[in-house]
Order: structure tokens, then sequence, then C-alpha cells
């Protein structure tokens, strides 16, 4: 505890000595991005720098904002330990022209926000919100520029179980034993949703067959987990872990000798580098999302920002390129507001003033916590089925392209 004060000290001397929240005069605002451009989630930080980068050349193409044009300066969080985030993050502190910072997770704790509270630095996530409203909720007036694009991750706890369950009593899965396989990865998003998860289903009687957490980190043998599997196949196979090799390298192994299983995964599936290294062996697979773009033509606003980003580079963007141009342009939209990119405090408080609608639903942040607010109307729980490497949205119901179909491996 002392050495994490005394980081958050000296974070704070740096902070004011590079000055941070001071009147300058010069016309390009520079937005500070944390990601981890090394390391395991390295598609996602590149995903990331590119949102950004997008939404920054669109709007000094259009001639800036208040007389002001935008630059971006990176921290690479690498594998998101601590000394790695606190470098990052004195790299862009220690340039005074960086008047806001983003991300869409630079650590997997988001301890850093002490730091950008601190700062008093504009402060943009898209991840790890259980995190993030265990920090805030303590005393939200102490965090006013600190606010998460992402709802809180209770639905991702508790959503599966109904969406499964749902499955059921349509007639579109038979579970013959309610046997859940849960396998997770050591870190603090994984496990939490995990942890939700097995309470969720236990309390629900269901019966837990597989109970595993491995290291987080590069797994590339599943195979000594997948063998309990089979000696006691279940109605459901979760893994939490959420790097995409680790996802696609164990459904490469559950195919060598699959169960009649529903294979549910998190998150992974939603990166494009998921897809790209199953191809159609991901057909099947199920996933959900929540605070990721709404990938349905009755939400426009997502599908234009990702064609963009496809034109632009090439590649199709996950939930990050999305999420981190929209944190641009809700800075900007703030910047409108307040005239002053240095004022701070202003310009936190009107980002927390948000309501508008955004590629992931419509964007009400709640005092609280910090959090964007959860449900239908507003940052829905998506569920998808891939087929074929295109992503289906079964639910909800308002943004559904298409309905479940059993897994190949469940058909033979």
């Amino acid at each position: 505890m002392n050495l994490l004060f005394n980081r958050r000290s000296l974070l704070a001397a740096l902070a004011l000595l590079s000055g941070i929240g001071q009147s300058f005069a010069a016309e390009t605002i520079k937005i500070g991005v944390l990601a981890p451009l090394s390391g395991n989630a390295a598609a996602d930080g590149q995903e990331m720098v590119r949102g950004v980068q997008m939404a920054i050349d669109e709007l000094n193409g259009a001639g800036g904002v208040n007389g002001y044009t935008f630059d971006i300066l990176v921290g690479d969080t690498k594998d998101q330990n601590s000394d790695a985030v606190i470098a990052a993050f004195e790299r862009l502190s220690g340039d005074k022209q960086v008047q806001v910072m983003m991300t869409g997770y630079a650590s997997g704790s988001n301890f850093e926000i002490d730091s950008m509270a601190d700062a008093s630095m504009p402060y943009l996530v898209s991840a790890n919100s259980a995190q993030t409203r265990d920090i805030i909720k303590k005393n939200p007036s102490g965090y006013p520029t600190v606010w998460s694009l992402t709802p809180s991750y209770d639905a991702y706890e508790t959503g599966v179980l109904p969406f499964i369950e749902g499955l059921a009593k349509d007639g579109k899965v038979s579970l013959k034993t309610r046997k859940l396989a849960l396998i997770g990865s050591d870190n603090p998003y994984s496990k939490t949703i995990y942890d939700g998860i097995k309470k969720s289903f236990t309390g629900a009687g269901w019966t837990i067959t597989v109970d595993e957490m491995v290291p987080f980190g590069q797994v590339n043998d599943w195979r000594a987990i997948l063998a309990k599997v089979h000696s006691d196949p279940p109605d459901l196979i979760v893994n939490t872990d959420y790097l995409p090799a680790n996802e696609a390298t164990f459904l490469e192994q559950f195919l060598e000798a699959p169960t009649q299983s529903l294979l549910f995964l998190q998150y992974a599936p939603s990166v494009p580098e998921f897809v790209k290294l199953t191809a159609d062996k991901s057909t099947g697979v199920l996933y959900n999302l929540l605070g990721g773009p709404i990938l349905s033509p009755k939400n426009p606003r997502a599908e234009e920002i990702g064609d963009k980003f496809k034109a632009k580079w090439g590649v199709e963007s996950g939930p990050y390129g999305i999420s981190l141009y929209e944190q641009v342009m809700m800075y900007v939209d703030a910047l409108k507001k307040v005239g002053k990119p240095d004022d701070h405090l202003a310009i936190g408080k009107a980002l927390g003033e948000t309501d508008k609608e955004t590629a992931m639903g419509r964007m009400i942040f709640d005092p609280a916590t910090h959090l964007a607010t959860q449900g239908d109307s507003y940052v829905p729980l998506q569920f998808y089925q891939l087929r074929g490497g295109d992503r289906i949205m079964l639910a909800p119901p308002q943004y559904a392209t298409g309905s479940f179909a059993p897994a190949p491996w469940m058909t033979k």
C-alpha cells in the first residue's frame, strides 16, 4: 500500500511539474493513448491506436475544432503490468500538449485511474468496468475526469444463463444434463466473469463438471483440461480467457474430439484476429459483447464507422477501433462545450453529462460509478454466433440479424 501511495504521489508531482492543467497557447491538442502495442494483446492495442488516428485525421481534414487541430501520442502498456502502465503514463503526462488520455484497457485492474484523478486528466476507458466501479464508487467526486464507456460487467456474469436457457425454452437446443465445463484465466477481467458465471449457474441448479483456472498468458496446450471435458460431457463449455490466440488454440484442440456441447468463448471471437486464426472452424461458436459496437443494420452508426475503418486500414475493426473513435468524438463534444482544452475539470464535467447515440448504444453515465448505463435501451449485452467468418447477432431482439443454428460438431 505504501508503494502504491508513493507512486501516486510521485505521478501527481510529475503531472504538476509538466504543466498538466495549466494554460498554454499551442494550437495542437495531443490525445494520449495508453495501449498494449506489444505482448499478447497487441492486436487490440493496434486497433485502439487506429481508431484514434482515424478520428484525428477526420477532424483535422475538416479544419479542426475551435481553432485546434489534433495529434496522437502513444504509450505502450505492453502486458499491462504496473511498471509498464506507469512508464506509459509518465511518457504521456510529460508532454504538456496532452490534454486528454484514452484507452480500451491499459491494465487489468484500471489502477491508473488514480493517477488520472491526481493529475485532473480527462480519461476515457472502455474495459474492466468492475474494477473501475470498485475504485470510483467509494468516492465518485474524487474522479471528476474519469469515465467508462463500458457499463457494469454484472451482465457478463449473469446474462449467459438466461440466454442459454432461452435457447432451450425456444426448442433450439436440448439441455440433457444441465452440466457446465467452466475454464478461466487468472486475470481480473476473466476471473471476475468466471466467478460470476459460476455463481449464476450453480444457483440455477447446474452442475460444474470442470472448474479450471489457468495462469494468465500464452496457453499452447489445453488438452489436459479438454480430457476432463470429454470424461463427463457437458451441455455447455465456457472459456473466459479473452486472448484471441489462446481461444483459437482452445477451439482447434476442442475440435480434435468435440463433445456435443455448446461452446461459449468470452470476448476473443469479437476480435478479427480470432476469425483470421480459425476461419470456418469457428462456425457455431457463441460469444457476447458488452460495450462494443452494435453490429447490426439497425445501428447505422456502428456500420458507418466500421466501414470507414476498413476502408482506411484494410482490416475489419473489432470492438476497440470503433470505441476509441467514439471516445475521440465524445471528447470533441466536450471541447466544443467548454472551449478551453486545458480546463480539465470542466472537460470532465462535460464528458460526464454526455447523452448521445453512439456505435455502442445510447451513452449516459451513472454518476455513482462513472460507468455507462447498461440495458437494451442504452448499452446492451449483445450475443453473437460465428458462421463462416460472419458475426450473426442473436440478441437483443431489436438488433438481431439472424437466429441460432446448431454448430457443425453438434449435427454430426
